[in-house]
């Protein structure tokens, strides 16, 4: 469904969608196999515009809506969920990030190059023991002059150890609770910053994770972003357009096991008849289908609700949570169409099985989202 896309809209998907089957695909099975993060086609991507779409135009974007870059995504996400996830990172979590809450200075500083696709981008919050609890950080950030000094650590950072920028949240007032938390920005060469190692992952291969390091590391007190002790804002705010925008991921997963199971129910042939034929594939199909366009819609809904008010999270929380465990499903129903031609390696269908399971962890667990959205929905005195 269209669902009253824009000519503009149109045109941006047809155009992802054509450089998704060109240029990602031939390579989406290596990024599985080998891990492998193809910074060749990252940068493509960035000249085609298609890494700062909600950045704004005087820092090299397209200054477009959330609804372009979920389009965007979804696209990527049919032939690579992976590589999908790092853009979603780079464009979203640190770009519009960035674009939304810097300075200018900060904006023009560090937004050109990454939405170029020259430097990419990272957000570093999840930490060891600081997850779907993420204001319980313990990364310190102390303030020393012109400077603050960072030390701690990151834990399952996507594009971390590629990353050349970073957004890092630490606790700047610890005694504060949330409210002493702050963001800042830094480079990858800044002295006290190391990547400790990369992670190797069950699915959502290419896509780079790893655990930051910072000791005594020491960034300038102009790439604080936002007010001091307030990152708590910024971090609310960022994580409910991140689970909106994501929420894309999972529907382009859903569309490709559709599309490819219908494709293969019309030929594949058993005890004399196309499998199409049979009640019980075409319930499959039915289910699909309809969980992907009720996703779809809770998708489009999420993205216009964090567009007028990105501190509401119900729609958020919701779409996320629904569309990724319906992708997970959607993945192995399609597998499963498929028989044992489904379960080899020769067809994407069990590297998309494997890559909807990070949906339903990432950007807070299926469970932390369901309890985002009943507080909102029982109001006040109902919080944590």
């Amino acid at each position: 469904m269209d669902l009253s896309l824009t000519e503009e809209e149109r045109e941006l998907r047809e155009a992802a969608r054509r450089f998704a089957r060109k240029e990602i695909q031939p390579v989406a099975d290596r990024m599985d196999r080998e891990d492998y993060f193809p910074r060749d086609v990252f940068r493509r991507l960035g000249e085609q515009g298609f890494l700062g779409v909600t950045v704004p135009t005087a820092y090299g974007g397209l200054g477009l809506s959330y609804l372009s870059q979920a389009l965007i995504l979804e696209e990527i996400a049919r032939v690579s969920p992976a590589l999908a996830l790092s853009v979603g990172a780079h464009s979203n979590l640190f770009a519009d990030n960035v674009g939304r809450n810097g300075t200018d200075a900060q904006r023009q500083e560090f937004l050109p190059s990454v939405v170029r696709g020259e430097s990419v981008g990272a957000l570093a919050l999840t930490e060891p023991n600081a997850g779907s609890d993420a204001v319980s950080l313990r990364t310190r950030a102390e303030r020393h002059g012109d400077h603050f000094v960072l030390n701690g650590s990151k834990q399952f950072i996507t594009n971390g150890p590629v990353a050349d920028s970073l957004l890092v949240y630490a606790k700047t007032a610890p005694d504060r609770g949330a409210h002493g938390i702050s963001a800042f920005l830094l480079r990858r060469d800044t002295p006290g910053f190391a990547v400790a190692r990369s992670l190797d992952k069950m699915g959502m291969r290419g896509s780079p994770t790893g655990e930051l390091a910072f000791q005594d590391c020491r960034v300038p007190a102009d790439q604080l972003v936002g007010v001091e002790n307030d990152g708590v804002r910024v971090m609310m705010s960022g994580l409910n357009v991140e689970r909106a925008v994501l929420s894309a991921i999972p529907v382009g997963i859903m569309a490709e096991c559709l599309d490819r199971s219908i494709a293969y129910a019309r030929e594949r042939e058993q005890f004399g008849q196309k499998i199409g034929r049979f009640q019980l594939i075409q319930e499959k199909l039915a289910n699909m289908y309809t969980e992907l366009e009720a996703s779809r819609q809770l998708l489009y809904a999420a993205l216009e609700q964090v567009t007028t008010d990105p501190r509401r999270m119900g729609l958020s929380a919701a779409a996320l949570t629904y569309s990724s465990e319906a992708s997970t499903r959607a993945a192995l129903e399609a597998i499963q169409i498929h028989g044992g031609y489904g379960y080899m390696r020769d067809l994407p269908l069990e590297r998309l099985a494997r890559d909807a399971k990070l949906l339903e962890i990432g950007a807070g667990t299926s469970e932390i989202r369901r309890l985002l959205l009943a507080r909102e929905l029982l109001g006040p005195g109902f919080e944590q």
